[in-house]
Order: structure tokens, then sequence, then C-alpha cells
């Protein structure tokens, strides 16, 4: 009798043959083969489909009995069983930590179900996604009732005008579903994206103590995501992600209708309506839902034929090139080219842009709409046929490949098991068989999404021809004195030194051992590079810094395709290279970044902040929080395209200094803002939420406070960043979470991972370098400080340079009210009443320690002035500006409202303690040191120049120092 695993594959009936016993110690049970299929060789061929599969049943077959026995496994998961299953889970609980319990056994049963008649192929594509989302609703719907009752009997019942009827009248939550829930098409590993509204603005009724409608709604909208997603014993529900909501994770967990419909006719993004398109009521209120729904339906779908939409799609595509090449996505069946997104993308496409004249688009799944695109007669029948059948096939692979340990993947397998695994669960022989016909579809998809979502540069053909010499130089079919007369002739300064660094790029080992293709896209580009250099002034220079690029993509030639089909960015690259040898090194370390070179008007004219903020919420859009790894990585990334936009402006003079400055901070408040909630969510997610007193979660109660030059809205493309971490939460409680900590640890922990997000060193670099000293105790301190223990602090033991240092300091990043409430801090202790003589002595002694420490030794004055340092540089004239903030601000309050020198030096002249004439002329001379150091930074020079320079500028500040600080 052959056992029941021999008609499998080789590789998988040895490993089925290996755990057989340990699955099942006594033997195949009764009760499973006939409840969960015909036969062993059936649950043989579950067990080499699935390690998750074989887990439960190892672990626990209790529970297995008592689902098949429930309702067998040869039947599908309907949305009817569910409702009725749950409320089998749902009559123990008593309590929010036997709800948790329940939730999670309830998954384990669902999974399951789902992914073993998945897997099996007993169910198809329509009946899985069906299954999974309807078992989303119920968990969601489940967990939400249980916890708003409790709610309403702790806090009391919302009420307010009801969106139907506009009486007044109880109010619920409204749960909507965005992404694949949201279409009724949920992976079977998946996490969910979800966006909590409730109808409008009131107060609790009949609770202990009545609280506003928001904090309400907040409050239940924190317990359900930790119902769903805290990892107990029992493992978790779904992953939550909240980050589609208005503002992303800064913005608040539920919002009134009001609130939301103002927010998308007035801010809502491109994006956004990509991701409203596939919105749904997933659980709450469906009535107020329903009305929710309508308000908001203009903002996805216009009355017209929104061909403005397509410029927005050419950008999402560049976006989507981008993702695929910084993470090497070919192995991804949903990201990478001719995958999962480019099909959704397609139909998502002509239903943002014709969506408001054809309501039939106006609908959620994909299927369906490819169908009425073909009825439409948007797309062609073999369009639309080969577009469906790769959808399918793809989205069964996905299945395939979570299925197998119940893990969120689309990457494809590399071990030769697993192969084994996937090609078994798609119906083929063998893996190269499936790898074939996975080829094939997503090169079909791949040609049509091209042919869909066209580009102006996608249509153009190349530059025209170059001249011939270019291609005989760089195949060294010209001999060495006429390369070098070509060079001369065609303008490079150093013809001899641009020809051998040619000649030794040619005979470098990696050319050498170039594959076919990537030696053809070389010899491509080369003659190119070669002939744009002609444009700018230094040609022979400008070489040396872009072979810096060259040599880097070499293994990547990607990359030399892009700047071929581009010539427009291959002309820019040539432009920047010419003018700063720190943009060569940042594009040589980063070839990404050659990215920003496609579009020369967004190069030029970088981002306001609000822009800012929206760019980084789309990119981390789909990384989760707990993926630290490829955060980090995404964040260098995203800063060097910025500085690398910013440094462009500067060169070609679109930004001047102060907007340049601007900028820079802004990128890292923006950075830094985001820090801070993947950090915070982080470690939610494993201790729970910091209590406050009243018993309440905190939103953080944390917050960043720059000092230096980030304070001082002064940042320098290399600045590091001056910190100091407070918090305003109680440090004697502790977390809700399973695995509670008090606060204090909790706080220490987070200021610790926000540390270690910016400044440690990945394959991209560091975030920023970050300067923990000034601190309340400096590096003996504790890392985050409690509000009070800061303000104590400051009042008691800080040092007059402590205080010098606060004068330019400013919340940066965290929650609103402990930032109110640093500053409130700051303004108190800038106002103290000091001894101007005593305070002018400190300032004084203080300088001269910091000049002999880091100025120009006296033996070099005569040759070198430091800008920075140096007696006339720009810490004197920091130091001047904070004495008269510290002497003045007890009698003019006021100063205390800027922390940056120049709209301090102009407060100074405003109140009367400079005159205008003195702060205006500070000011000139600030922005003209400020401005040599910017320019002297894209060139990769440090801030000495030769002693001759700026001398009206340094007896100036010299004079001035005399006056106010010597007397």
């Amino acid at each position: 009798m052959s056992e029941p695993w021999s008609s499998l594959p080789t590789p998988l009936a040895d490993d089925v043959a290996s755990c057989w016993d340990s699955v099942f110690p006594e033997g195949v049970p009764g009760w499973l083969t006939s409840k969960a299929g015909q036969s062993e060789e059936t649950i043989a061929g579950a067990v080499a489909r699935s390690v998750f599969v074989r887990q439960v049943l190892e672990r626990y077959p209790e529970h297995v009995q008592i689902m098949v026995q429930a309702h067998p496994l040869t039947e599908p998961t309907t949305p009817e069983f569910l409702t009725q299953r749950w409320q089998d889970y749902l009559g123990p609980v008593n309590d929010e930590s036997s709800l948790h319990s329940a939730l999670r056994q309830f998954r384990r049963e669902v999974q399951f179900r789902i992914i073993w008649r998945d897997l099996l192929r007993w169910a198809d594509l329509a009946e899985t996604v069906a299954a999974t989302s309807a078992f989303a609703d119920t968990c969601i719907e489940g967990a939400l009732h249980w916890l708003y009752q409790d709610a309403c009997e702790q806090s009391g019942t919302p009420y307010g005008p009801d969106p139907v009827t506009g009486e007044d009248a109880p109010q619920r939550m409204v749960v909507l579903g965005m992404g694949k829930l949201g279409g009724r098409e949920l992976n079977v590993s998946s996490d969910i994206d979800l966006i909590f509204a409730f109808p409008d603005k009131g107060e609790t009724r009949g609770g202990r103590r009545s609280v506003d409608n928001q904090t309400f709604f907040i409050r239940l909208g924190q317990r359900l995501i930790q119902a769903l997603d805290q990892i107990t014993a029992d493992g978790f529900v779904f992953r939550v992600d909240m980050r589609l909501r208005p503002y992303g994770q800064s913005g608040a967990l539920a919002l009134s209708f009001a609130a939301l419909e103002a927010y998308y006719q007035d801010q809502g993004r491109d994006w956004e309506r990509y991701a409203m398109v596939k919105a749904r009521v997933v659980a709450g209120d469906q009535a107020a839902g329903k009305v929710l729904m309508e308000t908001l339906r203009p903002f996805v779908y216009r009355k017209y034929i929104d061909f403005s939409a397509f410029e927005s799609l050419r950008s999402m595509k560049a976006m989507i090139g981008r993702e695929v090449r910084r993470k090497g996505l070919e192995n991804n069946i949903k990201l990478g080219s001719g995958g999962i997104r480019e099909i959704e993308f397609v139909v998502q496409a002509f239903q943002l842009i014709r969506g408001g004249r054809d309501r039939e688009l106006q609908q959620r799944e994909l299927l369906v709409i490819l169908k009425e695109l073909e009825e439409l007669e948007l797309l062609p029948p073999n369009v639309v046929k080969e577009l469906k059948e790769a959808y399918v096939f793809l989205r069964n692979l996905e299945h395939a490949l979570q299925g197998m340990a119940d893990k969120q993947t689309q990457l494809l397998p590399e071990d030769d098991l697993n192969k084994a695994r996937v090609a078994l669960i798609m119906g083929f022989d063998d893996w190269q068989s499936c790898e074939s016909a996975l080829e094939a579809h997503r090169q079909r998809v791949a040609t049509h999404f091209a042919n869909i979502i066209a580009t102006e540069d996608d249509d153009e053909e190349g530059a025209g021809a170059l001249e011939e010499g270019w291609q005989e130089l760089w195949l060294a079919e010209l001999d060495e004195e006429a390369s070098v007369r070509w060079l001369a002739d065609h303008g490079y300064e150093d013809a001899p030194g641009s020809y051998t660094l040619l000649r030794e790029l040619r005979e470098n080992r990696t050319v050498q051992t170039l594959q076919t293709q990537g030696r053809r896209r070389l010899n491509q580009f080369m003659p190119m590079l070669l002939d744009a250099l002609t444009q700018v002034d230094n040609p022979s220079e400008t070489l040396s810094r872009v072979l810096q690029l060259v040599e880097a993509i070499l293994r990547r030639t990607a990359y030399m395709v892009l700047l071929l089909e581009n010539p427009g960015a291959c002309t820019q690259l040539v432009s920047l290279c010419s003018e700063s040898p720190w943009i060569a090194q940042q594009l040589a370390e980063t070839p990404l970044l050659l990215d920003e070179l496609l579009n020369a008007e967004s190069l030029y004219h970088p981002p306001a902040k609000a822009e800012l903020q929206d760019d980084l919420r789309q990119q981390m859009l789909r990384i989760p929080f707990e993926d630290l790894e490829e955060q980090m990585e995404s964040l260098r990334h995203f800063k060097k395209a910025h500085l690398l936009r910013l440094a462009a402006s500067e060169l070609k003079g679109t930004l001047p200094l102060m907007k340049v400055s601007d900028y820079l901070t802004w990128l890292a408040e923006v950075v830094l803002d985001h820090v801070v909630n993947v950090a915070f969510s982080n470690l939610v997610s494993r201790h729970g939420y910091p209590k406050r007193a009243d018993g309440s979660v905190c939103e953080t109660d944390f917050a960043i406070i720059g000092y230096g030059k980030l304070g001082g809205i002064e940042l320098g493309y290399t600045s590091d960043l001056d910190l100091v971490f407070v918090h305003g939460a109680d440090p004697e409680l502790a977390t809700d979470g399973e695995k509670s900590i008090d606060n204090a640890v909790f706080y220490t922990r987070l200021g610790q991972r926000i540390v270690h997000i910016l400044n440690t060193q990945t394959p991209s670099g560091l975030l920023y370098e970050v300067d923990m000293r000034l601190r309340p105790s400096g590096n003996s301190g504790l890392l985050v400080s409690t509000l009070h223990a800061f303000e104590k602090y400051q009042r008691s033991e800080a040092w007059t340079w402590e205080h010098q240092a606060l004068a330019r300091a400013r919340g940066v990043a965290g929650c609103r009210e402990t930032l109110e409430a640093f500053e409130s801090i700051r303004h108190d202790i800038l106002c103290q009443s000091r001894n101007r003589e005593k305070l002018r002595q400190e300032v004084v002694d203080m300088r001269e320690k910091m000049r002999t420490s880091l100025g120009t030794p006296e033996s070099r004055q005569q040759d070198v002035f430091h800008i920075k340092h140096d007696t006339g540089g720009i810490v004197d004239i920091e130091f001047l500006v904070q004495y008269l903030m510290l002497a003045n601000c007890a009698d003019h309050p006021e100063l205390t409202q800027w922390s940056d020198n120049i709209r301090q030096m102009e407060a100074l002249g405003q109140v009367g303690v400079m005159s205008v004439a003195d702060t205006e002329k500070l000011r000139d001379v600030f922005i003209a040191l400020r401005s040599t150091i910017h320019r002297r930074a894209l060139q990769n020079l440090n801030s000495e120049v030769e002693a001759g320079n700026f001398p009206g500028e340094r007896d100036y500040v010299r004079r001035l120092w005399q006056d106010i600080m010597i007397g």
C-alpha cells in the first residue's frame, strides 16, 4: 500500500514524509477525512502545499476538529456562515482581553478554511477574495460593536445631528475600508487600510464624565486597532494601516463627516482620489456611511471626462519605475514590471478619467470594471482578455505565496522546496513551466501598461544622430593622438587627461566582464555622454566627476537606459556635475537620484512644506511601520532626492539662500515627524499606548525640540541635528498593552529608536547625524525629559550658554500640545530678569573659549579666515544676538517669538535695542557669510577662505562686538 504522499513531486513527498508522524502521531483521524476531504492523499496534498496548514493541524488538533465539525471544509466560506460562526466565538466574551482572544481564535479557524480551499483549488479566485473580505468585515464589525457598547458604558453615548434625518440622535462610528478590502478583493494574508469617521460634533450623555464626540471616537478607534492588530499569545487578526486618512499618520484618528469633506475638497491629492475609488463602508453605521460616501463622490469622480488626470498618471507611472529600481522588485509579482499593480493602475486610470460620465465605472471590483471597459469600447476585447487572465493568474499566485506560511509577501521563492510548492498549487508539473507562464503574463501586462499609460518621453525618439567620431573615440577605433586631438577640438580643456580616464574605464575589470546587453548599453551611452559634455565650460573636469557615476552603474545599466531614453536628463546631469562636485558625488553614491533629472521643472522648483509632507506620505504609504529597515532606506532616499533638488535650485539661482535654508529645515521637520510616528507606532504595537492620569491614552505626548541650525532655520546641506526630546506624560503611570511598561521606560525607548532610525549607517548612509548634548545635564542626563523636569533644570541648573542655546530652540516635530507647552517654558525662561554685566561677561568668556578651541591658530591667521569661528565671523554675530535677546526679553517679551538670527535681529531693531541701520547691516553681513559657506559646500570645500576675504564685514562685526560686549 502506497503512502498518502507518494504521488507528490519528490522534494514535497520527502518533506511531507519527514513531518507526517509529528502532525498525525496517531494517524489521520476519521473526523478529518470525512469532513476535510475524500482521502489521506488530499490531506497530504494540503500539508505539502502549506506550512501554515501543517502547523495548525499539529498544534491545534482539538480546534480543527471543532471547526470542521461545525462546517465541512468542502463547503464554501460564506458571509452568512461567518456571521453565525462569530456569534459562537462571541458567546464567552466578557471583557476586552477575552474579545482579543476570541477574535484571534476565530481568525485561526477562518484562515485555515480559506487557505485550505484556495491552495487545493476547491475555491476559485472570486470565492477566496470574497471570503477573506467578508471575514475582515465580520471581525471589524464584531469588534466595533462590542467595543462601542463598552465605551458607551464608560463614557456615555455620543449624540449629535443624525446625518439622514437631522434630528438629535445617538451617533456611531463609520469605518471605511480602502484598497483591496474596499473592493472586496482582500488577499489571504493582507493588512487592511481603514479610515474612521463619525457624523458630527457633540458630546456623550449618560456616562461618568462627558467627553466630546471626537475624543470618544478616537479612543474607540484606538481600541479597535488594538483588538485587531495587537500581537498576543494567540497571534493577531489583521495588521491595520491608518495612513490613508487625511493628513496621514499625523492626522486625527477619527474625523467628522464635515471635516472629511472639507479636507478632500480643499486638500485632496491625486493619489487620494485613487484610494477613494475603492472606499467602502465595512463596519459601523451603514446608513450614515452611505450619506458620507455620497458627499465624497464628487471628489473621486468628476462630472466631465477628466483628461487632467493623465499628468498625475504619468507621475505615478514614473513613481512605479523608481520604486522597482530602488527596491530591486523584479521578483515581486505585485510591484514589479507586468505585475498586479500595473493592471490595477490601468483600470483605475479609466475610472478616474471617465467615471464621472460613465457611472458603470463607479464600481470597485477590478474584474467587473474590466468587463465594463470592454462593453464601453474603451479597451479592445483581446486586451481585456489578456489583462483578466493575467490578473487571475497573478492573484492566484499571490495567494499561493501567502498561503504557504500565512505571510504577507509577493516575492517569488528562491529555494527549490517552495518553488515546488508554488508549482503544485498553481497546477504545473515543475517550477520552470510555472515561471514561463508567469513571464508570458507579465510581458503582456507590461506591454498593455506601457501602451495605455504612455508618456511623452516614451514616444520621443533620440535627440538625433551623434557625430561618428564619438563612437570611434569610445570604442578605441582612433589611435591616442587622434583621440586627444578630437577631444581638444571639441573643447575638452585637458584632452590628454580625459583620454587617459576613458582608456582606464575601458580597461576596468567590471567593463571587461560585462554581459552582452550591459556592454551594448555602455557603448550606446558613452558617446552620448561625451558629446553632451561639450555643452559645459569644463568638460574634462566634469567628465572626471561623471565617471564616478558611470562606474557606480556599470552593473545596473538600467540607469544608462534611463539617460539614453531621456536626453534632457543627460543634459541636466552634465550641467549639475559641471557646477558642483558635491552633486556628482551624491549621484554616484545614490544613482536612483537620476530619476529626479527627468523633470526639469520639479528639479529646479522644490516643493513647499505641505507638498513635502504629501510626497513623503505617498512614498511611505505601502511600507509597514514594522518594516524598520525599508522605512530607513526609503527615508534616506527621500532626503537625498530633495537635497538634490535644493542644490540644483541654488546653483541655477531659482532659490536664494534664505529659501534654501527654509527648505532644508522643512525637509528635516517632515522627516522627523514621520520618524516619530514610525517609532511610536512600533513601540505601541509591543507595549500599548502610554496612559494619562484621567485613564485616557496618549496620541504621543512627545515632542522633538530643535536647537542650533535646525532651531534657527539655518540648516546647510551637511548639517547635523541638535535635538532635545521631551514628553508630557506622567512617568509614574504605565502603558495599556499586555506587555505593559512604565511611561518613563516607553519614552526612553522611543527616544532611542528615533536616534537609531536617524543615526544608523545603512547601505544608503546616514539619515541625519544627531547631537543630543544640549539636553539637560548633557551626555550624563536622561535621553528624554518630562516637561516638568526640563523646566526645573532650565530654571535652577542651566548655564548661561544653555539659555543662549534656548534662544535658538523651537519645537519641530511631535505632539502639538507638548510643543505648545515647550514654547511656553521657553518664553518664560528667556524672559527671566538677568544681571546684564554678569551675563555679558559670561557670554564673552564662552566666546573666547570657543575661539581658542575652534578658531584658526595664530600661526595661520595671516593666511586663513574661518568664516564661522574666527573673529568677525558668524559665531560672533550669533553670540551678539543671543546676548541681546537674554538681556532684553524681560523688558520686551515679544522678542521670544522667533528662534532664527535674521528675525531676531529685525525684532531687536523694532523694539529699539539696536538701531535699524545696525540690524540691517548685520543682517547683510550674516547672509553674505552664510551664502559663502553654502556655495563652498556644493564645491566640497570647507569654511576656510583666504585671510583677505570680507575685510569690511569683519571690521564691522569687530566694532559692533567691541561696542556692545566690551564697552
